[in-house]
């Protein structure tokens, strides 16, 4: 389930291709957020009674981190490959993860990822992508922000109640970019629906997977399945998009995906917190 949870996010991202294509990228974000909202308030009543007052800048703050992780993942995709910005984009929770650690070793893997990334950008060749490679470094500290935000909201609030809160908040905090790109862009009859189909993969079914399989396994074996993401993002750009990574592009990969699997050695937390707290709802994205 965690696996296919994965897969949801990647194919999610790269089905937003043709949407950026005719509404930009930060008109895209904003429809799958808007579409996302719309069925979350459908499917569970947002818990505003259940709120306290030092809740509500924690949720607003992990909307607007929400919102913006997808419009500048969106902006990179749509000129890096998909698998490359993905592994950029790991680079922010990666390195949250080591700057959190007590192990001060632990900072080795970002660096080792960060390696890895220089395989796959290739910034010696002419194909390099400056702005491609600045927004899924954007995405990253917005992805690395977000995992810090959701441990609290976590703490406070179930897993999908947060995100009945926090996604209409990412609609709203990304509508000033994304309407003006929606309304100057190319207009098809075909636009909503596939937005609305593409926020019912992610977040809604990628969510409630992986709010099932994290009630099968720990948040450290969870962890190291999530560092396969990048992995998974070549994989899904190579069968619907047809972006073919070169060798060296892959040793990145796997430089990547291994130095995320070596962070989460020791990167449990305490047993005595609240279960609901070790729940990383990255689902949003």
């Amino acid at each position: 389930m965690a696996v296919v949870a994965m897969l949801a996010v990647q194919l999610s991202n790269a089905l937003s291709v043709p949407l950026i294509e005719h509404v930009g990228a930060a008109g895209a974000a904003w429809l799958r957020m808007s579409c996302g909202a719309v069925f979350l308030w459908l499917m569970v009543r947002p818990p505003v009674r259940s709120l306290r007052r030092g809740d509500v800048p924690t949720l607003i703050s992990l909307g607007v981190v929400t919102g913006f992780m997808t419009v500048f993942f969106l902006a990179a995709v749509e000129r890096i490959p998909l698998g490359t910005a993905v592994a950029i984009e790991f680079l922010g929770p990666l390195t949250v993860a080591g700057l959190m650690s007590q192990n001060r070793k632990a900072l080795l893997w970002p660096c080792a990822a960060f390696v890895g990334v220089l395989l796959l950008t290739e910034p010696w060749s002419a194909q390099f992508d400056l702005g491609g490679v600045g927004f899924a470094l954007a995405a990253g500290v917005c992805w690395g922000t977000y995992n810090l935000l959701t441990q609290r909201v976590g703490d406070r609030l179930s897993g999908i109640s947060g995100l009945s809160l926090t996604i209409p908040v990412a609609a709203l905090a990304t509508l000033p970019v994304g309407l003006p790109q929606v309304i100057g862009g190319e207009y098809a009859w075909w636009l909503l629906p596939a937005a609305a189909g593409i926020a019912f993969l992610t977040p809604v079914i990628a969510f409630g997977m992986e709010m099932l399989a994290l009630r099968r396994m720990t948040h450290t074996a969870f962890g190291t399945l999530l560092s396969l993401e990048p992995a998974f993002g070549v994989l899904i750009g190579l069968l619907v998009l047809a972006q073919q990574p070169s060798a060296l592009q892959l040793l990145g990969i796997a430089l990547v995906v291994g130095a995320g699997a070596a962070a989460q050695r020791g990167g449990r937390r305490s047993p005595e917190l609240p279960a609901s707290s070790t729940t990383p709802e990255k689902g949003h994205r």
